[in-house]
């Protein structure tokens, strides 16, 4: 008797899994697609911000994360002098740093296209 259940216990096993395996397939689905939507987009962002503040150099305009906009004085390894007005110098963390500023004569070139149409 006990020879049997070790037999029919082994064909369950087999039989089950095929359906273990066909039970990870969503799973499986679902985590590639928060890979290509949300995992992949971010990392390649944070990686062209940390290029973009490895390419930081004096005169370059920049915006940091709490909103001052100022331009490199000077550069350090982990801090950035901007120079927020005139003789008004603030020492930032490299990290802080948001964007480049958009250089205002870009802006308004698309400003004149917009009002000359």
């Amino acid at each position: 008797m006990f020879v049997e259940i070790l037999n029919a216990a082994e064909g369950g096993a087999q039989q089950g899994g095929a359906a273990a395996i066909a039970q990870f397939v969503p799973l499986i689905l679902i985590f590639l697609v928060f890979y290509f939507l949300l995992i992949r987009p971010q990392q390649k962002k944070a990686k062209q911000h940390r290029d973009m503040l490895q390419s930081l150099q004096k005169g370059d305009e920049v915006v940091t994360a709490g909103g001052l906009f100022g331009k490199i004085v000077g550069v350090a390894d982990n801090f950035l002098t901007l120079e927020i007005a005139e003789n008004v110098k603030v020492k930032v963390s490299r990290n802080f740093v948001s964007t480049k500023a958009v250089e205002k004569a870009v802006s308004d070139k698309t400003n004149e296209k917009g009002t000359n149409k």
